[in-house]
């Protein structure tokens, strides 16, 4: 791998292949911060419903997802509602995060979306044990202990995970125009320890900018990278979390999803990520001490008062800029601190 490739990392034969594994994930976190992973063992048929079923959650009217509206702890719907520091500007997208934990009223109802939770709960737990699979290597190869990270993020019953699963829908483009400082996704590094990124084909637009050398910088590089969407291929990245865990020898590095250009697909792009993420009480510190100890807890509360969003009024003159209808009835979108 040079430094100007996101690698494609097979798991086929896993338990046969787990040096050769480990050593690949490592190299490229520790370059790109990125790589994607195919022959990963969950079905081609649960990634399609999974989609269908976020689709069928946008499709909803407005007031109907507002039911669930955005609960300040990183979880429910929001829109239009995220502002980059990188860019000062409204993603041009809606979004809704479930978790493991503490989701008492925030699922949508049974009549309004029959089989949500059933189904999005089955997604959430195939995303986690493949999760650990990649984490265990991890703690392998940096001298802790295997179960470190799947301890660190796995409720083990007690209410306290902070994992978070994101529906994503950028919205169609179709027929619109937009400023140059507009975008889907604005640049951003992940407060998480390990993301899991699934994108359909044909959707264009993710890019990653590899140059990161310690956890907190927000310096970049010149150079982004696309990152080509694969059906059944899975997008990892290193976050905030196990970059700092890992004393900055794995690296949590830029991205962003970029406008499609004229010649590229200008209709909808759905995407679904998830975000592990240490638990509340978790502290997080690397072998060799580099940074003091923190609490996952403290972890995310911290990056998200680094991530500024800025103030209801830029998001509503973004909206309105955008030629994004709000319905009628719905309160105008309020900036709600959201991880990844």
């Amino acid at each position: 791998m040079t430094a100007m490739n996101v690698p494609c990392i097979s798991l086929r034969d896993f338990d046969d292949r787990r040096l050769e594994i480990t050593s690949e994930l490592m190299k490229a976190s520790s370059q790109a911060g990125f790589f994607t992973i195919k022959d990963h063992g969950i079905p081609l048929e649960q990634i399609r419903a999974a989609f269908a079923l976020s689709e069928s959650f946008f499709a909803l009217p407005d007031h109907i997802k507002a039911k669930t509206s955005h609960n300040g702890k990183n979880m429910g719907w929001e829109k239009n509602a995220q502002i980059r520091p990188s860019t000062g500007t409204a993603d041009l997208k809606e979004s809704m995060v479930l978790q493991f934990a503490r989701m008492e009223g925030m699922w949508p109802c049974e009549d309004d979306l029959p089989g949500f939770r059933q189904q999005a709960e089955a997604f959430m737990f195939a995303m986690q044990r493949l999760s650990i699979k990649i984490m265990e290597c991890f703690a392998d190869a940096l001298g802790l202990p295997a179960d470190t990270f799947t301890e660190a993020t796995v409720d083990p019953g007690v209410g306290d995970s902070q994992t978070a699963c994101r529906l994503l829908h950028y919205y169609d483009l179709g027929g619109k125009t937009y400023d140059p400082d507009q975008w889907r996704c604005g640049a951003h590094a992940d407060f998480s320890l390990l993301g899991l990124l699934f994108q359909r084909p044909g959707e264009f637009g993710l890019e990653v900018c590899p140059g990161r050398e310690v956890v907190g910088d927000h310096g970049l590089g010149n150079v982004w990278i696309p990152i080509e969407a694969k059906e059944g291929h899975i997008v990892c990245n290193i976050g905030d979390q196990l970059m700092r865990w890992s004393d900055d020898r794995l690296k949590s590095t830029f991205h962003r999803v970029r406008l499609p250009r004229p010649d590229e697909k200008q209709g909808p792009r759905y995407s679904i990520a998830f975000f592990n993420q240490a638990r509340s009480n978790t502290i997080i510190q690397g072998p060799d001490r580099k940074y003091p100890p923190i609490t996952g807890q403290d972890f995310i509360l911290n990056a998200m008062r680094r991530d500024k969003l800025g103030n209801a009024k830029d998001v509503k003159a973004a909206s309105l800029n955008s030629n994004i209808a709000t319905e009628s009835g719905v309160p105008p979108a309020r900036l709600v601190p959201v991880v990844g």
